[in-house]
């Protein structure tokens, strides 16, 4: 088990859990854990009801978190750990897994593609945080619900709604974090009428370099630039029909891999362009039929692009790279309601279509003359996702149970010259069974059966070149990825205590592995080829308390411990995270009101060879970390202003995996005027 210091194991003792920030001191029956949620059963159900850990990240919290991206707001909380390859990265370990283990979903649209690789990757980050209106997050649990992916769980971002009635307004919002570390602006304009309702926003980024800890400093080069601009409109087309149209547009620029300067003595290496667009069409139906209570047709394109450029010192040639990855999903879900509600039913269909072009050329330093080779995937490849899937939810009394099952196949065209043309075509049958029991009104102990699975993709298949420190070559032969997850849990809903807890053992079977390929280098660098080849399990415990002390004082926190072992390889597996988690006081006056927050994680010494080979960890493990956070804030009737002392003692720390250290002392203002 990960080391602790002595402060960490003292918050834990006496604290131990997490919650959301409390905007008022309302009964947390009604504020946590009666929340209404969606992931879940892909239909509407209460935290308390929901036989699983799940949770809500409102927008006030949103707002009062000050979070710089979308992944640090998810930093410490229940069940998600996340590292930073760099400052503009950000992936999220949700009980262990991360990258293309964890499935990623935006107003219900899946952010996953075909080319998301295995381990931290930054796709997370070009989601807007000023634009998100909630966030959820299921553990555990998704690829019924979702499809392919969701072996650690699901996180699903939800942007703001434009609302009916309010006439014209809009906010214009500015942020500045000392050191020139960030300075952002955000105006929106909105107009709510009887029948129609819109809303547009912008925003304009610039992060400089990060400063870290006491003895860290600036860590040089770190920063980039970001505009981003979305639209959404919501029409009431009459008859219970309503048509919601939304545009999301994100655009970072010379994002800076920091460690490979630090570490692998490169001249140039960032991402540049980082673009994701998304534009969908959903259209809902709500009426009085038992059968056709509630029906949503979501037609969707996304498209993202990921450019790299890098040069080692010493070098003579400029390397470019560039991924596009075009993909078109169209779904459908119904709900069907019966006995008053009491058992409900989500069935639908879902297809979602990739198509991928990747290239790469090298440019002469003194000529200027490209030359052109090979992407890091196979151009022109596609990759087709269909499913349907049924969830059946009962909510009696005291007994609320779940039950689903999703067929989901896929066909993988790859042509490619390495290998040859191939066709793969996987599929998978999953099912899921949660059963909880009221103790009363305010206790339920529950029970979760889940499976899942993650289908090989291209970044699986076709990916040719350096990956980290590897070298790697394609494979044509690999079947899916599969979990079984085993939790035993407790809810507890009262007006002085929330709290939420649980006990998961999950089992994997046919992971993809990266197996080194005997006695062939590239460049002096080893050559690896993926297999299924791996069987592992994680085993671990998630908590989450929220208790009014009094009035205006409430005590809120979350502890999250995860062991990974590979059977195997007989050794720990990659990249776990250490315990973690955080404590805090939320304390609410009038119109202001102040929070310290404390963060922890555990020192992490279990390492696996991929881990120890890595030269983002260090040697022996990462360190045991504290950090002490100052929040601040007062509302008047149109102006806001936010500010926060971010580790107010300069300490020093690294998320485990991360390839940059955290912020060091630093101040964080924000200040917004909506009309």
């Amino acid at each position: 088990m990960s080391k602790l210091s002595f402060s960490t194991l003292s918050a834990l003792i006496t604290l131990g859990f997490h919650s959301s920030f409390a905007k008022a001191p309302d009964s947390l029956k009604t504020k946590q854990l009666n929340e209404v949620v969606v992931t879940s059963t892909r239909g509407e159900k209460t935290v308390f009801q929901t036989p699983a850990l799940i949770y809500a990240i409102g927008q006030e919290e949103i707002k009062t978190s000050q979070s710089r991206s979308t992944p640090e707001l998810l930093m410490n909380q229940m069940g998600v750990f996340v590292q930073k390859t760099t400052h503009g990265a950000g992936s999220p370990f949700v009980r262990g897994l991360t990258g293309n283990q964890t499935l990623l979903l935006i107003d219900d649209i899946r952010l996953n593609n075909s080319t998301f690789r295995y381990g931290p990757n930054q796709y997370l980050n070009t989601i807007d945080a000023f634009t998100l209106g909630r966030a959820e997050v299921l553990l555990g649990s998704g690829s019924v619900q979702y499809g392919s992916d969701a072996l650690g769980g699901t996180i699903q971002l939800f942007t703001t709604d434009p609302q009916f009635n309010t006439g014209f307004g809009g906010r214009l919002l500015g942020r500045l974090v000392s050191a020139g570390m960030e300075q952002s602006g955000r105006v929106e304009a909105r107009y709510g009428g009887t029948n129609a309702a819109f809303q547009a926003g912008f925003t304009n980024r610039r992060f400089g370099d990060v400063l870290g800890g006491k003895n860290t400093g600036f860590q040089s080069p770190s920063g980039y630039k970001e505009q981003d601009f979305d639209l959404k409109a919501k029409l009431n087309l009459g008859h219970g029909w309503m048509a919601t149209l939304a545009h999301q547009s994100v655009s970072q620029r010379n994002v800076e891999v920091f460690f490979r300067y630090q570490l692998e003595n490169f001249k140039i290496n960032q991402f540049d362009p980082q673009r994701r667009q998304l534009t969908y069409v959903k259209l809902e139906n709500q009426s009085e039929s038992n059968w056709f209570n509630h029906q949503t047709f979501t037609l969707s394109r996304q498209a993202t692009q990921e450019g790299r450029f890098s040069q080692k010192n010493g070098a003579t040639a400029l390397r470019s790279e560039t991924d596009k990855v075009q993909t078109w999903g169209l779904t459908y879900n119904n709900q069907s309601r019966f006995l008053r509600g009491m058992l409900t039913l989500n069935s639908g269909v879902e297809l979602y279509r990739d198509k991928v072009n990747s290239e790469r050329y090298d440019e002469n330093n003194t000529t200027l003359q490209r030359t052109y080779s090979r992407g890091l995937y196979p151009d022109n490849s596609t990759f087709l996702n269909y499913a349907a899937y049924s969830i059946v939810s009962t909510n009696l009394a005291r007994l609320n149970s779940t039950f689903g099952i999703r067929y989901n196949g896929f066909v993988i065209d790859i042509p490619d010259a390495t290998i040859g043309d191939s066709r793969l075509t996987p599929a998978a049958f999953v099912y899921n069974y949660n059963l909880s029991y009221n103790l009363g009104k305010s206790i339920a102990p529950y029970l979760n059966i889940s499976t899942g699975f993650r289908a090989p993709n291209i970044d699986d298949l076709g990916t040719l070149g350096i990956v980290d420190f590897r070298y790697e070559v394609p494979t044509n032969n690999l079947k899916p990825e599969k979990s079984t997850t085993y939790e035993l849990g407790l809810k507890i809903a009262t007006k002085i205590i929330g709290l939420q807890m649980g006990y998961y053992s999950t089992q994997l079977q046919n992971l993809i592995t990266r197996v080194r390929v005997p006695n062939e280098q590239v460049n002096g660098i080893n050559v690896y080829r993926k297999e299924n080849v791996e069987s592992a399990y994680i085993n671990g415990f998630d908590a989450k308390l929220q208790a009014n002390l009094l009035t205006s004082l409430q005590l809120y926190g979350n502890v999250s411990y995860c062991f990974g072992q590979s059977e195997t390889k007989n050794e720990p597996m990659r990249r776990i995270p250490p315990v973690n988690g955080r404590v805090g006081l939320n304390f609410t006056k009038n119109k202001g009101w102040i929070r310290p927050e404390f963060w922890f994680a555990g020192a992490q010494e279990r390492l696996a060879q991929g881990d120890k080979d890595d030269n983002r960890i260090a040697k022996g493990g990462t360190p045991a970390w504290n950090v002490f956070n100052l929040n601040a804030g007062y509302n008047l009737k149109r102006i806001s202003l936010t500010a926060a002392v971010q580790n107010l003692f300069d300490a020093d720390y690294r998320t485990h995996g991360s390839g940059i250290n955290g912020y060091g002392r630093s101040l964080w203002l924000t200040a917004e005027f909506k009309w």
